[in-house]
């Protein structure tokens, strides 16, 4: 063991005269630990939060939408098969997205209604998966007499109070010319399932029937709204929807999930570099606690640290012996903290201790946490740092220490 460790240690175990310096030392340990704690899980919890909305997102919206200016794609099966032949591309698919009323006696709603290929489109196996009561569609054609089928998001499907095997109306926005002017283009569809994303906007607010059946009820023959692309690799999905934008050309375009919700994760990683900074500041206040701590050590040893240097001891070796003072109560109020962060959030993924109302949040979920040993380094990293920081002005004080002065009385 270094002379200065040495030292150091037996500063802060050895009993003192003056039980006061003990107590703002155990205050000082017990403010880093709750500052990295407070640090950690606040920082886990965003990032929880920001990984589940990309979880919730892109189970509900395919990786890259194609779509085309001023309205729908005629030729969208050449289309698919262009973009299908793209590197990195893993699947794509046509679809329709329009808005509609949906009645069913008295109960109104309006949502949006996407139609799928059933056996082709990229949210197929992601749909089926969220399925909380019914099931998917048929995978051969549908009765020409039968209705249509949809599956509705469960909080739509509790305000118009169906479920599996009800039956409604959809209204479409434009309607049918006739002699007696414009009328409404209804049409009566048979509901087999209910889905939870787990996302309020989407579960309150979307329904999904078949590519045929849409484009049928929207009058769209032989036409589709947009092109869904499904990529190997999702933060890759950028530089491939550039791609597609070039292979493609005007009047095409193509727009990625991330792009789709630059806003949302903008303000979200905002959020959390914000909260960072003022979490930060509760450590750095703790870690200042050490400067008080130290100072009264040096008063209280001046004798022995006249003692040392009169024996030869140098004034850096001084100093490094009051740095490491302060570096070990930083040590142990940053290892406390790191173990009583851990805790928390492994007691937060096991317990739902809270949880996030739907309506008020992007989900319903309870809080979600996602530890990363980068949080856990960088935290700590800070908090030696400050701690380092605040052990300079009291060991230089001692190493500034005349023994002549604190020995004349002595």
């Amino acid at each position: 063991m270094r002379f200065e460790l040495f030292v150091a240690l037996r500063h802060l175990l050895a009993r003192r005269k003056q039980v006061f310096i003990s107590l703002i030392s155990l205050i000082s340990i017990m403010g880093i630990a709750l500052g990295v704690m407070a640090l950690v899980v606040v920082i886990a919890v965003m990032s929880g939060f920001e990984k589940e909305l990309k979880k919730k997102i892109l189970g509900n919206t395919a990786h890259i939408m194609v779509m085309k200016y001023g309205g729908a794609i005629k030729n969208y099966e050449s289309l698919t098969t262009t973009i299908s032949k793209l590197s990195g591309v893993k699947e794509a698919a046509p679809f329709i997205l329009s808005q509609a009323m949906l009645t069913r006696g008295r109960q109104v709603s309006g949502a949006g209604i996407r139609g799928i290929d059933q056996n082709h489109d990229p949210l197929r196996k992601k749909l089926e998966g969220m399925l909380v009561d019914g099931h998917y569609f048929s995978t051969g054609k549908e009765n020409k007499n039968s209705s249509p089928e949809i599956i509705l998001g469960s909080e739509l499907a509790k305000n118009l109070g169906v479920k599996p095997g009800s039956n409604l109306r959809l209204v479409a926005p434009s309607g049918s010319p006739t002699p007696l002017g414009l009328i409404p283009r209804m049409q009566r569809f048979s509901v087999i399932g209910t889905y939870t994303s787990g996302m309020y906007q989407y579960d309150s607010a979307l329904g999904y029937t078949t590519l045929a059946a849409a484009q049928k009820f929207f009058a769209l023959p032989a036409q589709v709204s947009g092109i869904a692309v499904e990529v190997t690799n999702i933060y890759d999905s950028g530089e491939i929807a550039k791609e597609i934008q070039q292979e493609l050309a005007y009047p095409y375009w193509a727009r990625d999930w991330i792009s789709m919700n630059r806003n949302l994760f903008a303000a979200l990683k905002l959020e959390r570099i914000t909260m960072f900074i003022i979490l930060a500041l509760i450590i750095m206040v703790a870690a200042f606690n050490i400067i008080s701590t130290l100072i009264m050590v040096v008063m209280e040893k001046h004798k022995e640290i006249a003692i040392l240097k009169t024996m030869g001891l140098s004034a850096s070796r001084v100093m490094r012996i009051f740095v490491w003072e302060g570096m070990i109560i930083g040590f142990a109020g940053t290892l406390l903290g790191l173990a009583g962060s851990l805790i928390i959030c492994e007691l937060l993924k096991r317990y739902d201790f809270i949880t996030l109302p739907g309506d008020v949040y992007y989900f319903e979920t309870s809080l979600p946490v996602d530890l990363q040993l980068f949080h856990l380094a960088a935290t700590a990293a800070l908090s030696l740092v400050l701690a380092f920081i605040a052990t300079l002005y009291p060991s230089y004080r001692a190493s500034r220490l005349l023994p002549a002065e604190a020995l004349r009385y002595e």
